[in-house]
């Protein structure tokens, strides 16, 4: 084992006090868990927790992820933004499937969303772009919001032991069905 290794393993993983996942009770929508696990986070006090990893594939097929502020959640799907012309909006032009994962280090909480992604309005793209601490009041042509469907959720929550408690939704035929995912934690 490398001195890497041993320090990397030495650091605390998770908070001494974790919630748990109650497979046996799992809301039918998976929107009303991610809105309490957000909500957890966010009185939590931890930064940013409307932050989460957003991957979109490159034209080769090569994963590419960035860090992403989720602007909005809504009956079109979880709202990110960028300008029309960036590497992301080329990137979803190409291939509009994306993920989502958001992580609460200070619940052990993890999220990954999968699904398509498509161009909401300009009244929405506009008003986002106004509310922008770098806005001048003038509206940017360039700017766009992006909502991402979801056709797969999985909810994870860390334990101590690492055998972490999972729980999968997947959207077909218009409904959720969901439990627990019995992929090894890893």
């Amino acid at each position: 084992m490398s001195e890497l290794s041993q320090r990397l393993r030495a650091l605390p993983a998770f908070p001494d006090e974790m919630p748990d996942l109650d497979l046996e009770n799992l809301p039918e929508d998976p929107i009303e868990l991610f809105l309490t696990w957000l909500d957890d986070a966010i009185a939590a006090g931890g930064r940013q927790p409307h932050a989460m990893t957003f991957q979109t594939v490159m034209a080769d097929g090569t994963p590419v992820g960035r860090t992403l502020i989720l602007k909005d959640l809504d009956e079109h799907g979880f709202h990110v933004s960028t300008r029309n012309t960036s590497r992301k909006a080329r990137q979803l032009e190409g291939n509009p499937r994306a993920a989502m994962t958001f992580f609460w280090r200070e619940s052990g909480r993890q999220v990954q969303i999968t699904g398509v992604v498509h161009a909401l309005g300009e009244d929405v793209s506009q008003a986002d772009w106004l509310t922008r601490p770098t806005s001048d009041g003038t509206p940017n042509p360039e700017w766009q919001v992006y909502a991402l469907q979801p056709t797969w959720i999985e909810f994870t929550q860390s334990r101590h032991d690492r055998n972490h408690k999972r729980a999968g939704y997947q959207h077909e035929d218009g409904h959720w069905t969901h439990g627990p995912v019995t992929t090894p934690a890893g």
